[in-house]
């Protein structure tokens, strides 16, 4: 919500507080304040200078003497002599000839930094004297473009006639915007009066109640049937209260100035002068009101004055809204209604045909109180979102309903020249009784650990318009029964009252203190432990993690198995919401996959290249709940999920062939997370099959006898299912459990090896084997033959022809001997090979390739 400091000093004067210190001391007391708009004052975009940006009074309007369309302008700025300056205003030139006007304005003198009002663009420039037409000008009268106000170049901006010339312009419209971030149903803090009130009880300021008198000015008689309209409240369990105000030969204008800048810095666009007086109220008191044109409301059959009733709709009843939309509404939606039908949507909109127009003249303003549940509800059924519908949802006093409909009474007889009818109509049936708290003082130290004075503690609840009295105040036994304000809907037990004590005395005065009491071990958590040390492994190797929605469609499963006749086997049965917000979310998720391929078809609009992870949980049932044994039927095992697509290499200024990563690519990654993992020789890869895959170019992965998980390149069918473009996508999934629990078996075993000082050895051997042996195979026999001697076995070569046969092929690979203990020579180099070759033979039916 955004509070200007000008507006707020009208209930509450702290002109002398700085902004900053007063921000600290809201942020203190609960009420955040996210930013501080600045405007005209240093620090702002466009700050004005106080010796050259300054209210004037235009005295005369003459004609140029070589321009029809431009006006010379006598101007007092408070200087010995006037100033004349040259201008077009639309406004100043149809008072050509006129003299003796004393129209305030804004000034500005030659050097002034102001925004160039011609230009589409916030295009700053220094004002210089210059000749116009032969007329000699050095300064200008100011447009609110010109001064950074308004969006739009329209006409220079006029003051109220009694501001004084020569003031700093920042004195007249500088200003601070205090933009709030208030969290939770406060509806008593979504108005500029309720934090004018907060901020009175925290700097111990007087607080000016003027606007909550209009009653007593306007000398209302309050009555339940007033003579200008009929009324009635049908459903009082979704509106307990309605009030209504009759003003009657109102002249629809725009809005004097300073309310329009009011309602812009507060976030609303001005109307007309009845328009924004409703919201103008709105937004100072926090009651939403409604004005209908009087002359569009319908009488019943059979009366002689209009009819508002305040009903539950019909199924299937329509309107049209003030936004010019054909609403359709259900049972369970509050409508206010006339003699003829719906013209309103309680607390959200109203309707279109009692608008009110530039030929209303007389109005009913409506001011009530709804049901906040009902309310939200409304609003998000039929996705209208409004500042009424927002405030109502967070509860609004219903006791503020006839105050704020007088206040806006009051200000649409002053600023459109009507009057206000000496009867106001008011139905409550739903009227609350007032909630008393029998508080005891000394339960605030109990609760904040520090004392707070018994009379600091009155003084605040006090200011804050509890009703404190005293119960019993003998002795040390101090009972007070503390009256709730009916603003307050939030405060109904004692430790409320310890809440507000305790942010308005200051959570800044509450002493540093340090634990007396032994800390408690430290247990560790190892699904967050194992979990962390996954993602900072994959973060090394480069890839982005994203963390996608648990919620998906049940379509998503569909697209990962688009072969007809082939199933997914994914685990158990589906855990299916029963009021999903959306078909698209309406099933907890059983695989990584989908959510990781809409991922990737949102960032390739964006970039060529992708390599993303996510560690994350799927859901799926394993039997019937067991709410008191603590069993909700549904297993949440965690998975790692995998994505790369795009070019391997990034661009360069030459041009090149740029290859798609591919399977390879992620097995490298896979292998470097098991060797950080010290499971890289316990992993066995084997050709696997799922339907989400490319047929040939999947892989098995498995620790033991327990599959860890399949990789490989997506099924084109699957790549074209989710949008993705003609290019290699390799994924993986891997089941996490199974990986951690390896990986601290691992880590209960793992050594440190010492570093070998004598030189390697180096030898390449070819062996020639059946086409169904996989290379890992191999070269694993390769190093537990010459264990511990062989540091390595690198695969450089696969050959396949007629050399070595059909049905079988040559793998060579690069082994490096090494000793810890001294150098190998060529008798150590010899019998080491003899043992690996007769070992494969004997073993994998390995034979030594020759040539």
């Amino acid at each position: 919500m955004r509070v200007p400091l000008s507006w707020l000093n009208d209930y509450v004067d702290v002109k002398d507080i700085p902004v900053q210190e007063l921000r600290q001391r809201l942020d203190l007391a609960g009420l955040e304040v996210e930013t501080v708009e600045i405007i005209g004052y240093e620090g702002s975009e466009l700050p004005w200078d106080p010796e050259k940006v300054m209210t004037a009074e235009v005295l005369a309007v003459r004609p140029h003497p070589d321009a029809n369309r431009l006006v010379l302008v006598e101007v007092n700025y408070g200087g010995e002599e006037h100033e004349i300056v040259v201008t077009g205003a639309p406004s100043l030139f149809a008072r050509k000839g006129e003299s003796d006007l004393h129209l305030k304005v804004a000034f500005a003198w030659e050097g002034a930094i102001l925004y160039d009002g011609h230009s589409e663009e916030w295009k700053k420039h220094k004002l210089k004297p210059t000749k116009i037409r032969g007329v000699p000008s050095r300064a200008m009268v100011c447009s609110e473009k010109e001064l950074g106000l308004a969006e739009e170049q329209t006409d220079i901006i006029y003051l109220s006639p009694d501001t004084p010339v020569g003031l700093p312009l920042t004195e007249v419209l500088g200003d601070y915007i205090l933009d709030f971030d208030i969290k939770g149903p406060f509806g008593h803090l979504q108005s500029i009066y309720g934090i004018a009130r907060e901020v009175a009880v925290l700097v111990d300021r007087p607080f000016k109640r003027e606007p909550l008198e209009a009653i007593r000015r306007l000398q209302l008689n309050v009555v339940k049937q007033p003579e200008f309209v009929e009324l009635e409240i049908a459903d009082p369990d979704l509106c307990p209260r309605y009030t209504a105000t009759m003003i009657r030969g109102i002249t629809i204008q725009p809005s004097p100035l300073w309310m329009q800048l009011r309602l812009k810095r507060a976030g609303m666009r001005p109307i007309n002068n009845i328009v924004d007086i409703t919201n103008y109220v709105m937004l100072e008191l926090g009651q939403p009101l409604h004005a209908f044109d009087y002359k569009h409301l319908r009488h019943r059959a059979g009366s002689e004055k209009p009819a508002i009733i305040v009903r539950r709709a019909g199924d299937g009843e329509q309107m049209k809204t003030l936004d010019e939309e054909l609403r359709t509404f259900d049972g369970e939606m509050l409508l206010i209604t006339d003699g003829g039908g719906p013209v309103a949507v309680g607390g959200v909109m109203g309707g279109l045909e009692s608008e009110v127009e530039a030929t209303t003249q007389d109005v009913l303003l409506e001011a009530a109180s709804f049901n906040f549940i009902n309310i939200r509800r409304t609003s998000q059924t039929l996705k209208l979102f409004t500042e009424s519908a927002s405030r109502f949802g967070k509860r609004v006093d219903s006791e503020l309903a006839l105050v704020a409909g007088a206040r806006a009474a009051e200000l649409m007889a002053e600023l459109g020249g009507g009057s206000v009818g000496t009867v106001a109509g008011d139905l409550y049936p739903g009227k609350p009784e007032m909630t008393v708290i029998q508080y005891d003082p000394a339960l605030a130290q109990r609760i904040l650990g520090v004392e707070v004075p018994v009379a600091e503690q009155q003084r605040i609840l006090t200011a804050l318009e509890f009703q404190v009295v005293p119960v019993n105040s003998s002795g040390e036994d101090i009972v007070w029964d503390v009256t709730v304000p009916s603003y307050r809907l939030d405060v109904r037990i004692p430790v409320d009252l310890v809440e507000e004590i305790g942010r308005v005395w200051g959570y800044d005065q509450f002493p540093h203190t340090l634990i007396t009491e032994e800390l408690p071990p430290l247990r560790h958590n190892k699904e967050l432990e194992n979990t962390e040390r996954i993602q900072d492994i994959m973060v090394g190797l480069g890839l982005d993690e994203i963390i996608t929605y648990s919620l998906v469609g049940p379509e998503d499963e569909v697209l990962l198995h688009p072969v007809a006749g082939q199933s997914l086997e994914l685990p158990g049965t589906p855990v299916v919401l029963r009021n999903s917000i959306a078909p698209e979310r309406s099933q907890m998720r059983r695989s990584l996959l989908p959510g990781m391929l809409r991922t990737a078809w949102s960032n390739l609009r964006f970039m060529d290249y992708i390599a993303v992870f996510e560690v994350g949980s799927i859901y799926y049932k394993v039997g019937e709940p067991n709410l008191e044994a603590g069993d909700t039927g549904v297993a949440e095992p965690r998975q790692l999920s995998v994505l790369l697509t795009g070019p391997r290499q990034g661009r360069w200024w030459q041009e090149t062939d740029r290859e798609y990563v591919d399977y390879f690519d992620l097995k490298g990654i896979v292998e470097a997370l098991l060797a950080r993992l010290a499971l890289v020789d316990q992993v066995a890869w084997s050709k696997g099959a799922h339907p989400a895959f490319h047929p040939g170019r999947c892989a098995k992965v498995a620790l033991g006898d327990k599959t860890l998980g399949y990789m490989g390149e997506l099924h084109p069918l699957v790549r074209e299912a989710f949008d993705l473009p003609e290019q290699p996508v390799v994924v993986l999934e891997l089941d996490l459990a199974i990986l951690m629990e390896a990986a601290e078996a691992a880590d209960a075993e793992k050594k440190v090896g010492t570093m070998a000082t004598y030189a390697p050895v180096y030898e390449d051997l070819a062996f020639v084997v059946d086409e169904a042996v996989p290379a890992l195979d191999l070269q694993r026999a390769i190093v537990k033959a010459g264990y511990p001697l062989v540091a390595d076995a690198l695969l450089f070569d696969v050959y396949r022809g007629p050399q070595v046969g059909e049905g079988r092929k040559s793998l060579a690979f690069a082994l490096t001997y090494q000793a810890p203990d001294r150098s190998l020579d060529e008798k150590d180099v010899g019998k080491l090979r003899n043992r690996i070759i007769k070992q494969l033979e004997r073993g994998l039916k390995a034979q030594l390739r020759t040539a």
